[in-house]
């Protein structure tokens, strides 16, 4: 859903692009984590990207109603994110759901916010002439 309307817009490199940057920003956040936490234990999976994917929709749509499977109540894309994201703060922050990358989720989607950033030319980047 999410992903389909960001190619249309961006075009597929673009949105390759965009994809592998939330994909290795995820990847970054979750080894400095555990790291912090001294915690090693092997990660797989590539819901990081799809969590910058997620935040990318709500930038370029925000105004958009979707509706979730749960909870099934219409809202705008901005407000899904926003409470998607905090509820992964506060899952990664007291670690109630164990088995879950939250740090990569959440690295996902600071990679995908930094890297739209980047591309409008928007603090803390500089814009491109």
């Amino acid at each position: 859903m999410f992903g389909a309307e960001l190619e249309r817009v961006w075009g597929e490199q673009r949105f390759i692009r965009f994809y592998a940057a939330s994909v290795l920003s995820a990847a970054a956040a979750q080894l400095l984590v555990t790291w912090l936490a001294g915690s090693f234990y092997p990660t797989v999976g590539a819901s990081g990207g799809l969590f910058g994917l997620l935040l990318a929709f709500g930038m370029m749509f925000p105004n958009r109603t979707i509706m979730p499977l749960f909870p099934p109540i219409p809202m705008k894309a901005k407000t899904f994110v926003a409470v998607y994201g905090a509820l992964e703060l506060f899952l990664g922050v007291t670690g109630t759901q164990e088995g879950v990358a939250h740090f990569a989720h959440l690295g996902g989607m600071l990679g995908g916010y930094l890297m739209i950033r980047y591309w409008r030319g928007q603090p803390p980047f500089r814009r491109r002439r």
